[in-house]
């Protein structure tokens, strides 16, 4: 099999498109590639969707720790506190069983306990409670002149908000946030080791990674593939953050824009 039959064959075998059964002898290095490339689809699928919901649900929750009342305050502590508390794998864990006991109760959670909805909305939690705290520290670093600046203008409620506080606040956070969010790519291989089955072997690209180390006897080859990928993986994030790093900085002189300097989070 040619390396452009080996593409046609299993460049979307994750998401059903094109030849079911897996090779099962004489690996070529072609496989390895698209097969590992193949799984990343899901990793791109769960960190985009989990994110871009995580970012206004984390913009809510700032928001409510906050704010005064102790109504909105005290959830919004919690929450974050709970998913910033426990590790990511045990809350795949337990809420894969959660949601075998809910689809029990009833039929409409029987999605849940599949990967691509049930792994996403733990994602999109856990995501949104570390974004969470990311935006309130930003909201508590808004200068005080920028907000009484706000009400010499007249601006108040929403439109203080919307044109003054959440445009500074994501200024102040944006650096930090782009370390969450390729953090967060990074951890969508946690998938493969949770609850969650991989439906009729299509699962992402540390399933596929695993898959031909167990045969081969040999990590040395499918998981250094898997890590290019996720490198060209962040490369890509940190041009776009940069990129809206560069927008929402552009009222600034060119040489007042402070450049993003991201520390990566190895380890939660």
């Amino acid at each position: 099999m040619s390396c452009w039959e080996t593409i046609a064959d299993y460049a979307l075998r994750s998401v059903g498109v094109g030849e079911r059964l897996l090779p099962r002898s004489d690996f070529t290095l072609c496989q390895q590639v698209v097969l590992i490339g193949s799984g990343m689809i899901w990793n791109v699928y769960f960190g985009v969707l989990a994110l871009f919901a995580g970012f206004f649900l984390a913009t809510a929750v700032a928001l409510g720790k906050a704010a005064q009342s102790p109504v909105l305050r005290k959830p919004a502590e919690w929450f974050i506190f709970l998913f910033r508390g426990s590790p990511l794998f045990i809350q795949f864990f337990f809420a894969y069983f959660l949601f075998l006991s809910l689809k029990q109760v009833a039929p409409f959670f029987t999605p849940l306990t599949s990967a691509w909805a049930g792994a996403l909305v733990v994602l999109f939690l856990n995501t949104a409670a570390y974004s969470g705290e990311i935006f309130y520290g930003a909201l508590l670093s808004i200068p005080k002149g920028d907000t009484e600046a706000a009400d010499a203008y007249g601006f108040s409620g929403w439109t203080r908000f919307r044109r003054i506080i959440w445009p500074t606040m994501l200024r102040l956070a944006w650096p930090a946030y782009t370390n969450e969010a390729i953090f967060l790519f990074h951890a969508t291989t946690l998938v493969y080791f949770s609850g969650f089955p991989a439906f009729q072997q299509r699962g992402d690209a540390l399933y596929y990674a695993n898959y031909f180390a167990d045969k081969t006897f040999n990590p040395f080859v499918p998981y250094p593939i898997l890590a290019g990928y996720f490198i060209l993986l962040t490369l890509a994030l940190i041009t776009l953050f940069g990129l809206i790093n560069r927008w929402l900085n552009r009222h600034l002189p060119q040489e007042r824009r402070e450049k993003m300097k991201l520390r990566l989070t190895l380890m939660r």
